[in-house]
């Protein structure tokens, strides 16, 4: 049986290997939000139960993998519709969602208004003819 001192220490080391673990999976998703990305692709490569990283990902970051995922794909799609040069079905596919119905909900939802009409409103304010090449 552990000394109570060396499982409490065992559980705190456990606490930071699972914390880098999910530093990584966060970081993963800024980076590959484009790409397919699943609960279950992440958490193999994090070397953990899928239940388990959305469990710790949820008290970590007070959002699922999901959400979290889905929150960078709207930011990098307002971004890309302020530029006013792609479709919103260009948009919805250049950051990774399949389903253009799912992200004007997922959309519309984190930003309170549907893609298109963010698009129309940002053509409104840059003025007729201009692209915002940011």
């Amino acid at each position: 049986m552990c000394h109570p001192a060396w499982a409490h220490a065992l559980v705190a080391a456990q606490r930071l290997v699972d914390f880098a673990r999910l530093r990584r999976v966060r970081d993963r998703i800024d980076r590959e939000y484009a790409r397919p990305l699943n609960v279950e692709a992440l958490a193999l490569d994090a070397a953990m139960p899928a239940v388990h990283l959305s469990r710790q990902f949820q008290i970590a970051y007070g959002e699922s993998p999901y959400a979290y995922l889905t929150a960078r794909r709207v930011e990098r799609a307002t971004a890309l519709l302020r530029r006013g040069d792609l479709s919103v079905t260009e948009v919805c596919s250049s950051v990774g969602c399949s389903s253009p119905d799912t992200f004007s909900a997922r959309f519309t939802e984190l930003v309170g208004m549907s893609p298109t009409t963010y698009q129309r409103r940002a053509a409104d304010r840059r003025g007729p003819g201009l692209t915002d090449e940011r």
